[in-house]
């Protein structure tokens, strides 16, 4: 059953990132009529995707940020590999039964400069967390609710080795840090390691999507200062909490927070382009 219903949240995923801004405003069975079977198109094209790879699932959520916070970001091709190809591979699925019908508008400008103080880094605190995600209409619940993202995936090491080498005048090691978590840290990454490293973001559940994220915070397991900060601060830390206690009420608000995310930004009407190839303008 937690199966099927992670299934169901990624599937509304994909099919978010492919619909996310078409002709009108969008609503509940936009296309009943023009493709009635979307979602189970979809649903297909990503259980098979899932089946190849584990990696599509934290691909596509990273994907699906990235798009949501920065217009059309240029790094979203290098940053998305997998969950890339899963979108792509949904559109292909629903052209084959529904021609021309399904897209989404994107913009018409790709550019770097874009990206600079729209994503939040692995070293911000609450405060920053907040102000960033409120300025997308996003609330302190949304933020921590879409951080449990971060149960799946991996993250390079020069991303966080700063809590493990150079945290501070009176400690080298960040004292958040479970100390057997540092450790092991520092044997996956050690001081001026290689650029490509990468370790899970969660060391419990790294490939199952699911609330062990929250209960590693409280067992300081939390690989950025952004997740830790999580547990640390009294204002977040009762969601925190609760979600570590309740996975099903935190599937519940991560499904309600995904569909806000998905609104960040979204093009209606005239603004933008629907593109017949999502690697390109047309």
């Amino acid at each position: 059953m937690e199966l099927m219903i992670r299934r169901s949240l990624f599937m509304m995923l994909v099919l978010s990132t492919i619909v996310r801004g078409g002709e009108a405003k969008l609503w509940p069975n936009f296309y009943r009529s023009t493709c009635p079977n979307v979602e189970e198109i979809v649903r297909g094209a990503v259980t098979k995707k899932i089946s190849q790879t584990v990696v599509t699932i934290p691909a596509t959520l990273r994907l699906f940020f990235h798009d949501c916070f920065v217009e059309d970001a240029p790094d979203n091709l290098s940053l998305a590999g997998d969950g890339f190809d899963t979108v792509i591979k949904a559109k292909a699925a629903v052209e084959a039964q529904c021609p021309g019908v399904l897209g989404r508008r994107d913009g018409l400008v790709s550019l770097a400069s874009r990206v600079a103080g729209k994503l939040p880094g692995p070293d911000f605190n609450l405060d920053s967390l907040t102000t960033l995600f409120g300025k997308n209409n996003l609330t302190l619940f949304d933020m921590i609710t879409l951080s449990g993202a971060h149960t799946v995936g991996f993250a390079h090491c020069s991303r966080f080795t700063n809590r493990l080498y150079r945290f501070g005048s009176s400690s080298s090691v960040d004292p958040t840090i479970n100390p057997d978590y540092a450790r092991e840290l520092m044997q996956a990454c050690p001081a001026n390691v290689g650029p490509t490293i990468a370790v899970n973001m969660d060391p419990v559940t790294p490939i199952t999507f699911d609330n062990v994220y929250y209960a590693n915070l409280a067992a300081g397991l939390g690989l950025f200062t952004s997740d830790e900060v999580l547990y640390a601060d009294g204002r977040s830390q009762p969601v925190v909490k609760g979600f570590a206690g309740d996975q099903s009420s935190f599937f519940a608000a991560f499904a309600k927070s995904m569909v806000k995310l998905g609104r960040v930004g979204v093009k209606t009407g005239r603004r933008g382009q629907i593109r017949r190839d999502c690697t390109a303008f047309n």
